[in-house]
């Protein structure tokens, strides 16, 4: 139940991590066979992921996540820019990896404007529009909030932002990659972040997408692999293991979407049902229309699918149980051998309240009673029903001692 986490390898991408580690462990930048078998795995990796994402293969580069995804997006075009302006744009509920890159930046000199959302996690497209200035030379806004759910309007978004000529549009697609189709052909962003271990991919590699007319100062300097933008040698082994990951998640992506909508449709009903006060947090909407059918095969252009505005992606559903401390609930669940979350995997270790839930308006007590459910196509009906009995127990437990 903690699967915006991260997910379990799947077999697939597992035993052909193991044959490159084994087998196929070339360098890339190697002359001899060895190093020409590892190019050519790298290679088809880079093309899966362009044919998913419906970009160019020389526009994908290999990242060690989503986190250097996004601080090379974002910090790569600030340096790169910054004699053309130093006025950015992000939103209150970008990830960690994002915030904090923003708030460094601050530090040396940039200027950044955070534009808020409404009590269901939606930023305005007006706000955003009304933001943009003269100077603005980035704009940074997350597909789908890791904590709730919200599907941002990131089609609607880059329309504004293209209007600005010299304005970049970088997109946090850490969330939404595998579990909803994106903008066909990426139309209107300029950068777009993605991670392996979301989608049932290892640990360790991810991929930004940097439109081919898009200069980039580079963060780390080196042997120049990446065409220079990320210096380092490649982990061929999880570039490969990604690139299968990312061919199951395309080819099944209808059916595991609608796998996941189900199960939180009927996690999410039987909790608000039968478990007095709990709030819901975030859309009330689900991400429902599916127009035809993607597929890895699928043609550059795209079959037309387009996001339901104001809607929630399939897998995340967060809900506060009021009374109940979010930190013990958890620990109660994980004695029954359920793992859920309170907010961000990457922000837990941090002290204070979820930013996220903060920026949506929530009072004290919502806040501290939020539990993050993300789940996995591979759950099964009884798991849900199971999650909600021992979820039934134990809040009941905590109440008793707990004066409201």
């Amino acid at each position: 139940m903690d699967n915006s986490a991260t997910t379990r390898v799947s077999d697939r991408a597992a035993r052909t991590v193991y044959e490159v580690m084994t087998e196929q462990y070339g360098n890339p930048s190697s002359l001899h066979g060895k190093g020409i078998e590892a190019g050519k795995l790298m290679r088809k990796a880079r093309e899966t992921i362009a044919q998913a994402l419906r970009v160019k293969p020389a526009e994908v580069y290999f990242t060690s996540g989503g986190t250097e995804s996004n601080n090379l997006a974002i910090k790569g075009a600030a340096y790169s820019m910054q004699k053309m302006g130093k006025h950015l744009i992000t939103t209150t509920i970008e990830h960690p990896s994002v915030l904090d890159t923003f708030k460094q930046l601050e530090k040396e000199g940039f200027i950044a404007t955070y534009l808020g959302v409404n009590k269901e996690g939606f930023i305005d497209v007006e706000e955003l529009q009304k933001a943009l200035r003269p100077d603005t030379i980035l704009v940074s806004i997350m597909y789908v909030n890791n904590e709730v759910g919200s599907i941002q309007p990131v089609e609607e978004a880059a329309a504004h932002i293209n209007r600005n000529r010299k304005t970049l549009f970088h997109v946090d697609a850490v969330q939404a990659f595998g579990k909803i189709p994106l903008v066909p052909g990426l139309k209107g962003i300029d950068m777009l972040s993605i991670s392996g271990h979301k989608i049932y991919g290892p640990k360790g590699i991810g991929a930004l997408f940097v439109r081919e007319n898009v200069r980039l100062y580079p963060l780390l300097n080196g042997g120049g692999q990446e065409k220079g933008i990320r210096s380092g040698t490649e982990n061929l082994p999880g570039i490969a293991g990604f690139g299968v990951a990312v061919e199951d998640a395309m080819n099944n992506l209808f059916e595991w979407q609608k796998a996941m909508e189900e199960l939180k449709k009927r996690l999410c009903n039987r909790i608000l049902q039968e478990i007095p006060d709990t709030v819901l947090n975030g859309p009330r909407e689900d991400y429902s229309r599916t127009l035809g059918k993607t597929s890895i095969k699928s043609d550059r252009e795209g079959s037309g699918v387009s996001l339901n505005v104001n809607a929630a992606a399939p897998h995340i559903l967060n809900i506060s149980f009021l009374g109940v401390k979010g930190e013990i609930l958890l620990h109660a669940l994980e004695a029954h051998g359920i793992y859920v979350s309170t907010g961000s995997a990457c922000s837990s270790h941090k002290s204070g309240k979820s930013h996220v839930l903060s920026a949506m308006e929530k009072n004290t007590e919502e806040i501290d009673g939020a539990i993050r459910f993300s789940l996995s196509p591979f759950l099964s009906i009884d798991d849900i029903d199971y999650t909600v009995e021992i979820l039934k127990k134990e809040v009941a437990e905590i109440r008793k001692y707990v004066r409201r």
